[in-house]
């Protein structure tokens, strides 16, 4: 570890000397997402951006890159650090039966997907495939077919398992016809995930890959049970997003408010993983203009980095939903100044 000693003489030729550790923090990466999983391109260009936000479905037979996203391939050749969220969620509009395929010479049979999450009255609530047939290894094949197209890609990425959970779990689960409460959920859900990161990690990866699980992050007690050490110490970063919602909200306030949740409530494998902002937005109704809000953020950033562990290594813009950009051109042109400051670069 670097060290620095500091010599200091007074009039009468007396000195005294003290010596200090430090490190040299590295850059924050700035990141994007565009709506859709669309080629953001043209967007990064010109722009400090070195980091990007995919979603996939293990129920997708095209996950790594995906169906015809081999810009991805180029841009995570190039460098940019791409984090992949892979959600047991069904992205499609109709249901989906059972699959058959084959990978890697091995016949898997998967099946329907049983659970319903997102259950906000009066939608439509999405299926996806549920805890307890992940358990079961009933989901393996999804895996299985997942790392066999990673392994071609060419270059890491981090695996974050589902969005974010808070939201799938919020108004309850529903599996096989069973109905579970918010606080089951995540149990359950803790479960599953560790099987699938134990699943992933008794298999040849990629050098460099990681994990996280996904999380919103608005509600202390899930973002608490979703975080257990057992599970912690399978993981590499700690995970959630912000957006700005609130008029009186500040980008201090906004990225402090999950971070001091963790740091009281959270263990100390926990505290040691450095923190992936999957998303994190400012939504135009509040905010009309949303690049003064942007600009605010480097210096939030320097300010909790500052502070005690975790510290926040990836800021990924949402540039959908509650983030878009509107107008797109100033709010790009706010992203590429931010992401030119301190701590950015």
């Amino acid at each position: 570890m670097p060290r620095v000693t500091v010599t200091v003489r007074d009039n009468g030729g007396h000195t005294a000397t003290a010596t200090a550790d430090y490190t040299v923090a590295p850059p924050v990466l700035g990141g994007y997402y565009l709506a859709g999983n669309a080629d953001p391109t043209a967007d990064l260009a010109g722009g400090n951006f070195r980091s990007l936000t995919q979603y996939r479905s293990f129920a997708d037979g095209y996950t790594f890159p995906g169906y015809n996203q081999s810009w991805l391939t180029t841009l995570g050749r190039k460098g940019i650090a791409i984090n992949m969220v892979l959600e047991l969620k069904y992205y499609g509009v109709t249901s989906i039966g059972p699959q058959t395929f084959t990978v890697d010479g091995a016949s898997y049979t998967v099946p329907a997907p049983v659970m319903t999450i997102q259950q906000r009255p009066g939608t439509t609530w999405p299926k996806a495939y549920g805890y307890g047939q992940v358990l079961a290894g009933l989901c393996d094949g999804l895996f299985a077919r997942a790392l066999s197209q990673y392994r071609t890609l060419g270059f890491p990425v981090n695996i974050q398992l589902a969005s974010e959970l808070d939201t799938d779990h919020e108004f309850g689960t529903t599996e096989s016809g069973v109905a579970y409460d918010w606080a089951n959920s995540d149990a359950r859900a803790v479960q599953a995930m560790t099987y699938i990161v134990n699943w992933f990690k008794a298999r040849p990866l990629p050098a460099g890959t990681t994990f996280s699980v996904g999380s919103g992050g608005f509600d202390r007690a899930a973002y608490r049970r979703t975080h257990p050490e057992s599970l912690m110490a399978k993981l590499d970063f700690l995970q959630w997003n912000v957006y700005a919602t609130d008029p009186s909200g500040t980008a201090l306030g906004r990225f402090r408010c999950t971070k001091d949740w963790a740091v009281t409530d959270l263990g100390p494998v926990a505290l040691s993983r450095p923190v992936l902002i999957a998303e994190w937005g400012v939504r135009v109704a509040e905010f009309p203009d949303q690049a003064a809000w942007i600009a605010t953020v480097p210096a939030a950033i320097a300010q909790l980095n500052a502070e005690r562990s975790p510290r926040i290594v990836r800021t990924n813009y949402f540039n959908s939903g509650w983030g878009t950009l509107t107008p797109k051109d100033a709010g790009l042109a706010a992203l590429r100044s931010a992401y030119a400051t301190r701590p950015y670069v």
